[in-house]
């Protein structure tokens, strides 16, 4: 039984590539694979997939117990597998199937992979070297829109430690005051939604210039302390949750917690599908606004060069945000949630889809940021992203009661 992996960088053309092989055009060293049954593992699927249920209100995947919509990632993912694998496929396409996935349940699915390629062909792609299945038996890449094959797995040591030392993180032109340390606390904080419970007794104290790493398995609650901080969840309120020295729900709005906070997640890079200069993204990161609205000031316009020189971007400064690789754009973003050196920063997933070389460049760039400001920093991830120099590590562990944290 053949398996493939088929690596991708950021410029990989992977949507082009799975619609033509999807109409069975595909290379000639997948002809087997023609007039065969296939079936696509993907974010693409899901979404296509809770679409339809919606629309149509049908249950597909969905439980009596719980939608497609609100599992966790883990538990979308497996619900996807075993829906697909109900079917009875000639070959599954995965693509990038770990991401977004804790160890445990990456285990579990690699485990139910292994168990049905006896007589299911698996084509993996893959932006990580390190995710490659254990029983893959053939191997490709895929550059742009060509693909090749290669004869075996290449793992290249990257220079992105060096990355970003030739110049410093460009000065702040907004001046936060009027509040102390802790910038957060929480005091033993409880949160449940009916019977199910999330959180349990979580203690949380973050301070100026901390460096932190929030982890834990799917579902564990890592979301729900999120929204708690840079959200409206109303779980928050009537808790021991101080920000900036002010216990929520006391009166303060939604936008003055988000003024003091650098926010990123990878789906905000739908937000911005116009056409944006990499320029203006980063001067609307002074703003706070989808894109830019009034005429820049000389100073915002002197500190975002600087920003766009410590990238190495100063020569596409003009060139338009959607014409980026996935790469760039996620170091563009991570960059837009610190130009105005906000207290604290936090970022969600950054890596979530990334190569090995480009992951490597964000994780250098945050490493950079956290020795070099006193901004504090909440970095989530369910990897342990190599070369990430986190001070602390709160994870997440579950318990009946809900989820206790553990400081490391």
């Amino acid at each position: 039984m053949n398996h493939w992996v088929i690596y991708l960088d950021n410029n990989s053309n992977k949507k082009g590539f799975l619609k033509n092989f999807q109409k069975g055009k595909m290379p000639i060293n997948f002809l087997e694979f023609e007039n065969k049954t296939g079936k696509l593992f993907s974010p693409f699927t899901l979404e296509k997939l809770i679409d339809e249920e919606d629309k149509h209100d049908k249950k597909i995947i969905s439980t009596a117990h719980q939608s497609l919509e609100s599992m966790s990632s883990g538990e979308q993912k497996r619900a996807l597998l075993h829906h697909l694998l109900s079917k009875n496929p000639d070959y599954i396409i995965l693509d990038n199937p770990f991401d977004n996935l804790d160890i445990t349940f990456q285990a579990q699915l690699k485990d139910i992979l292994k168990s049905h390629s006896s007589y299911i062909s698996f084509i993996q792609l893959a932006s990580r070297k390190a995710d490659t299945l254990s029983f893959i038996n053939n191997y490709g890449k895929l550059d742009k829109d060509e693909f090749s094959v290669i004869k075996n797995i290449e793992f290249n040591e990257n220079s992105s430690i060096e990355a970003f030392s030739q110049v410093s993180i460009p000065k702040a032109i907004t001046t936060y005051s009027g509040f102390q340390n802790p910038l957060i606390n929480f005091k033993n904080v409880n949160v449940a939604y009916g019977e199910i419970k999330i959180l349990n007794n979580i203690n949380w104290t973050i301070n100026k210039g901390d460096f932190w790493q929030l982890s834990g398995t799917n579902g564990s609650g890592k979301s729900t302390i999120l929204s708690m901080i840079f959200g409206d969840n109303p779980k928050a309120f009537g808790q021991n949750i101080y920000l900036f020295g002010n216990k929520k729900g006391s009166g303060e709005s939604v936008w003055d917690i988000k003024n003091k906070i650098g926010y990123y997640a990878p789906a905000m890079t739908n937000k911005f599908n116009g056409r944006h200069s990499i320029e203006n993204m980063l001067i609307s990161g002074l703003t706070d606004s989808v894109g830019l609205y009034t005429i820049p000031t000389e100073l915002q316009k002197r500190i975002v060069k600087q920003w766009l020189t410590l990238l190495d971007l100063h020569a596409l400064k003009k060139a338009y945000f959607n014409t980026l690789s996935t790469g760039k754009q996620r170091l563009v973003m991570t960059a837009r949630a610190m130009v105005k050196r906000p207290p604290i920063l936090i970022l969600d997933e950054p890596t979530a889809g990334m190569d090995d070389d480009s992951a490597a460049l964000l994780v250098a760039l945050v490493n950079k940021f956290s020795e070099e400001t006193d901004t504090a920093i909440i970095f989530v991830s369910h990897r342990k992203e190599k070369g990430l120099k986190p001070k602390r590590i709160l994870n997440l562990i579950p318990s009946e009661n809900g989820s206790l944290g553990k400081i490391i």
